[in-house]
């Protein structure tokens, strides 16, 4: 199975992942509970312009606009017979701004949970969902995605059940869990347990680790966990650009650029091979942690004291499997 990430890391020695999809569609018009996936129908010029305004400011992977594209998601906007057609558009789109990038540009098939609870917390059995990831992720690869990009997962069965439809459509898969409840995941998953999830299957991930969650502190606590875990994983970390904030019935991210090039180093710092923003990332932070990325040398492991000096205090509880030490060094960085 071709693999370009690991080929461009070869390269490069870390990649810049892009930014927000969700907050810029808004910003380009997008209605709250209106499908993203959609637009690549209605308006491929708006979501070919995401993916060119975060091509210009430096990114390396971009991720299409498929994060809600299996059937289970795309019923509620009753285009659950569409499933193959939206997400073949959608990698069409951001392929077409790759190819003519004029580097090399991964075009990574974002792949989302499908919103259902799997069998015995709720009625979607593993088989099921394997079968709605395959059939989101054939579409994927129809148009052109190079690997398939699992991201914000809370349940291991859901990554596991992911992954193994990647395997079955022939992509190489990557995987990041949302650290957003006490520092594990919705469904009780820690940081340094990202690397077990799929052990047990044929082909492994080409990369693990966090995305979303609740502010750049906490990601970057969860990516000490994870590297001290496993210090030689290919490591991803795509944080949301500060802190959200409602200004009158609207959501703004407290991330400054300067800020958001500050997380770059940190992350390079604590083991992250691939970096990139999540929501309230803009063309104009991927930019500034671009130039911060290209300008940075690996430097020590950063303590989470420093992290809270540098980013801001912790938002949520961290969990960790780190001895008493890191615990107390933890409590510190809090106080």
């Amino acid at each position: 199975m071709t693999n370009p990430i690991d080929t461009l890391l070869a390269e490069k020695g870390v990649l810049l992942a892009d930014g927000a999809t969700g907050t810029n569609l808004f910003a380009m018009g997008l209605e709250a509970g209106e499908a993203p996936e959609l637009w690549n129908e209605t308006h491929p010029d708006r979501i070919a312009a995401l993916h060119q305004g975060f091509v210009d400011a430096g990114a390396d992977i971009i991720l299409t606009n498929s994060f809600g594209g299996t059937r289970h998601r795309l019923k509620l906007h009753h285009a659950q017979d569409r499933v193959f057609q939206l997400n073949k558009r959608a990698a069409e789109i951001a392929r077409s701004v790759a190819d003519k990038a004029g580097r090399k540009v991964i075009v990574a098939g974002s792949v989302g949970p499908t919103g259902e609870l799997l069998v015995p917390l709720g009625a979607l059995t593993y088989e099921q969902a394997v079968d709605a990831f395959a059939e989101q992720i054939e579409g994927l690869k129809a148009g052109g995605a190079e690997v398939a990009w699992i991201e914000t997962m809370s349940a291991p069965d859901e990554i596991h059940a992911a992954a193994e439809a990647a395997i079955r459509v022939g992509l190489p898969y990557t995987y990041t869990g949302s650290f957003d409840t006490a520092g594990r995941t919705m469904m009780g998953l820690l940081p340094k347990d990202i690397h077990g999830v799929t052990t047990d299957l044929a082909e492994q991930p080409v990369g693990v680790g966090a995305n979303c969650g609740v502010g750049a502190s906490d990601i970057l606590a969860s990516l000490l966990d994870m590297s001290a875990a496993k210090p030689d994983a290919t490591l991803i970390v795509k944080g949301n650009c500060g802190i959200p904030e409602f200004r009158g019935t609207e959501i703004h991210y407290s991330g400054t650029p300067e800020l958001m090039a500050d997380y770059v180093r940190l992350a390079v710092d604590s083991g992250a091979r691939i970096v990139g923003g999540c929501c309230g990332t803009s063309f104009t932070h991927l930019a500034a942690m671009r130039k911060a990325l290209d300008g940075h040398r690996k430097d020590g492991r950063p303590t989470l004291e420093t992290i809270v000096e540098r980013i801001g205090p912790f938002r949520n509880k961290t969990a960790s499997g780190n001895d008493d030490g890191s615990r107390r060094e933890r409590r510190r960085a809090r106080g």
